[in-house]
């Protein structure tokens, strides 16, 4: 077995968590912000305790991971769960705000980027999410690119998620993750998804078609000891989706009433997700759901394949 890794002495671990990681078995990441600002109440406790539900029948242990009361969690109890599920005063804590957060003593749902940081900390490789973030739309004049990319150039973790949110421009973000080096893998299609529906009109760059091939990029990448993380979009279940088509003309309303209220910043993503619902009449929060917990089933299967691939390396 490899040596386990030491988490960051800031860290809160749950007991659980602390032990797996000690032990070398699976563990796998789960952001917050979908919790706090992703979804309404009570679907997104229903749907983080149905998350973390799915990774354990998967042979995996879920972290999700939050800061509370100033400390980063690895880990939460069903109560901190409906706290940030609840709570007004929960903040979107991206990586340039966690020191922020932390000294304020405040709560925080962290970002992919955030997430990244704290798993990585923890010691944590795998993470699942719903979809990461990107260039947004209209960015070669407002110079809006999320800091999830920038992070998955510099931390080594693997992102499963059902590929670049809808809203966002999905060819100037692969653009991007190309640029920064992110080995960037469709799961079981030859078509990069697009978060909402299973088609975004662009060629997967990459494509694999198990976990365990999964795995075995992620650790020929990090043996090599190329930093850095691995985005993994696995499409949303045919049945689950919203045709590309179906949702285009309602991302475009959701960004011209953007632009006409002048929202711009951190509060732009939850500002859109929540019109797109509302637009959708629910059918966006429905598959929203869907495509995470099919997320989370792949998540648990190569957070199993890599710690085996790390057992066996460690055997030889």
């Amino acid at each position: 077995m490899t040596t386990p890794h030491t988490p960051h002495p800031r860290l809160e671990l749950t007991g659980e968590v602390r032990e797996a990681l000690h032990e070398g078995r699976p563990v796998v990441a789960l952001e917050s912000t979908i919790i706090s600002h992703g979804m309404p109440y009570p679907q997104n406790v229903e749907m983080a305790t149905q998350v973390e539900a799915l990774i354990r029948e998967g042979g995996a242990v879920p972290a999700t991971i939050a800061v509370l009361h100033g400390r980063p969690r690895i880990g939460l109890a069903p109560d901190d769960l409906e706290l940030l599920a609840t709570s007004g005063e929960v903040a979107k804590a991206s990586v340039r705000d966690l020191a922020y957060v932390m000294a304020r003593g405040g709560h925080g749902a962290t970002t992919v980027a955030a997430t990244m940081r704290l798993a990585a900390l923890a010691g944590i490789r795998t993470f699942v999410t719903g979809g990461i973030g990107g260039v947004h739309r209209g960015a070669p004049t407002s110079f809006d690119v999320s800091a999830d990319l920038t992070e998955l150039a510099a931390t080594s973790v693997a992102v499963i998620s059902a590929g670049v949110k809808s809203i966002l421009d999905i060819g100037l973000t692969l653009e991007t993750l190309e640029t920064l080096g992110v080995p960037v893998l469709s799961y079981g299609a030859d078509e990069f998804p697009a978060f909402y529906s299973r088609s975004s009109g662009f060629a997967a760059p990459l494509r694999v078609d198990s976990p365990a091939e999964i795995a075995a990029v992620m650790d020929a990448r990090w043996d090599l000891g190329i930093e850095g993380g691995v985005s993994i979009a696995n499409p949303v279940p045919q049945d689950e989706e919203i045709p590309a088509d179906q949702i285009a003309d309602i991302i475009a309303q959701a960004l011209a009433e953007l632009e006409r209220d002048g929202i711009t910043g951190k509060e732009t993503t939850p500002y859109l997700l929540g019109r797109i619902v509302e637009l959708t009449g629910g059918e966006s929060l429905r598959t929203n759901i869907a495509l995470v917990k099919n997320n989370a089933v792949l998540g648990a299967q190569v957070a199993v394949e890599y710690t085996a691939l790390r057992r066996a390396a460690a055997a030889r």
